[in-house]
């Protein structure tokens, strides 16, 4: 799918006419999506501009993400995608010239569409393209610290749910249990979720000093106040990034312990009911043997083998308790 936008006296306008010869010849912004191979080769041909591949954008080298052919920069980086099952990494491309912006995306993105929606509403001197692909820079780097605001929030609620269970966890019940479990899922998802931010922020902090020093000659110089701020943004979010992930390891590493903590308290129950079992069970095996003893004689043997059982249970109960054991 192609969506295009063309810019008229400082003013972006989306091309409804996409289909019409020689349309894509104006347009300032051209937005590639999940594209068939004779949409790309329309691209190519009525911009004269090469257009990388998925395996392209998908490379991890800084060589393979940042490049330029003379004037026109070829760029790429991961973005974050929610997908039903849990976050998703997707490459997106960018090729910028001095008159013309187009982005390769192979899956769909909120980020590029609200953009899209945005963009009519906004003005520009000159120069969209860069406007163009700073603006969708900022909103992608904006999209990032969104997604780690609502990262913090599920962090805080899981703190206070673990860490007001944990003061009276005991262990064995199946609340606890389901609880712990689904803690440690939920902390599974977050990990994966600020991982693929992180991996979005190392791009977009590659890509803007990059731009600034092959695109000087042209580049307009009201972007470098917003291209400084961007940077500052970037790395203000990088560092949330840090934050959020030592908090998460913590939390992390507390689940575990309540786990460990659990486990060992039914353990403790198990290991006290077989020294409290013990002593009876040599009792009852002493008499029941096939030899006879004194006190098979005796009018009280049965009461006196009986009050030997409970009193060897009840002292140990008695020692763990003193103790504090129990």
């Amino acid at each position: 799918m192609i969506n295009a936008f063309a810019c008229d006296n400082g003013q972006p306008h989306p091309l409804t006419e996409t289909a019409a010869p020689d349309a894509l010849r104006h347009a300032v912004w051209i937005d590639l999506q999940a594209a068939d191979p004779t949409e790309v080769e329309r691209v190519e041909r009525e911009t004269g501009l090469k257009l990388p591949t998925e395996a392209d954008v998908s490379e991890i080298e800084s060589s393979s993400r940042l490049a330029s052919r003379g004037d026109v920069l070829y760029l790429s980086m991961p973005l974050l995608r929610q997908a039903d099952d849990g976050p998703r990494s997707v490459s997106a491309g960018f090729v910028l010239s001095q008159d013309r912006l187009i982005t390769v995306r192979f899956a769909r993105s909120r980020t590029f569409d609200s953009y899209a929606v945005q963009l009519p509403t906004l003005s520009f001197p000159h120069d969209a393209s860069a406007h163009i692909f700073v603006g969708l820079l900022e909103a992608i780097v904006d999209r990032q610290a969104d997604a780690l605001e609502q990262v913090r929030a599920d962090l805080d609620t899981i703190s206070h749910t673990i860490f007001a269970m944990g003061a009276g966890l005991e262990g064995g019940q199946k609340q606890e249990d389901a609880t712990l479990r689904r803690t440690l899922g939920q902390l599974g998802h977050l990990g994966d979720l600020i991982s693929h931010v992180r991996d979005t922020q190392v791009a977009a902090a590659r890509i803007v000093p990059f731009v600034e020093a092959r695109a000087a000659q042209w580049l307009p110089k009201e972007l470098a106040p917003r291209l400084a701020t961007l940077r500052q943004d970037i790395a203000s979010v990088s560092d949330f990034d840090t934050h959020l992930n030592d908090k998460l390891q913590f939390l992390l590493d507390a689940t575990l312990g309540f786990i460990n903590i659990a486990q060992n308290n039914v353990m403790k129950v198990m290991a006290i009911a077989s020294v409290v079992g013990i002593p009876p069970v040599l009792i009852a095996g002493i008499y029941g043997m096939n030899f006879k003893v004194p006190e098979y004689n005796w009018a009280w043997g049965y009461a006196w083998g009986w009050g030997l059982i409970i009193l060897t249970t009840l002292i140990p109960l008695g020692a763990f308790r003193w103790r504090k054991w129990i």
